[in-house]
């Protein structure tokens, strides 16, 4: 491995903790469920991911690389899911949004009534 090699995984390590770091400060820190969720999923993804390409630059065999990009495609197509099902879940289990919340979406609108969005398609069109 060459010294520019391990630089640059170094340099994807440091990356992926900072984010890691980020995903555990939106845990700790953020008001409601919901938004710890996306903290630790679009975080925590990315920074498993860059650690995982460093990984795969210093990796010297070619199934230890393969590995590492089988493994950052899984986490890139399943942490995404998993976040949305928590918080569906959650939001149907009755956990409330924090009150600074702007739009709640999931929120049951009547047809044609006053919290009928534009665009929406129930809303009947005059």
């Amino acid at each position: 491995m060459t010294a520019v090699g391990n630089l640059l995984a170094a340099l994807f390590v440091i990356l992926g903790s900072l984010f890691a770091l980020v995903a555990s400060v939106g845990i700790l820190r953020l008001p409601d469920f919901y938004t710890r969720v996306h903290a630790a999923s679009k975080a925590g993804t990315v920074g498993s991911a860059l650690a995982l390409v460093a990984l795969a630059i210093v990796s010297v065999q070619t199934a230890e690389v393969l590995r590492a990009i089988a493994a950052i495609v899984f986490f890139f197509l399943t942490a995404p899911i998993a976040a949305h099902l928590l918080g569906k879940a959650a939001y149907t289990a009755g956990y409330r949004m924090w009150s600074g919340s702007v739009l709640d979406e999931m929120k049951p609108r009547r047809p044609g009534g006053d919290d009928a969005v534009d665009g929406d398609p129930q809303r009947p069109i005059l």
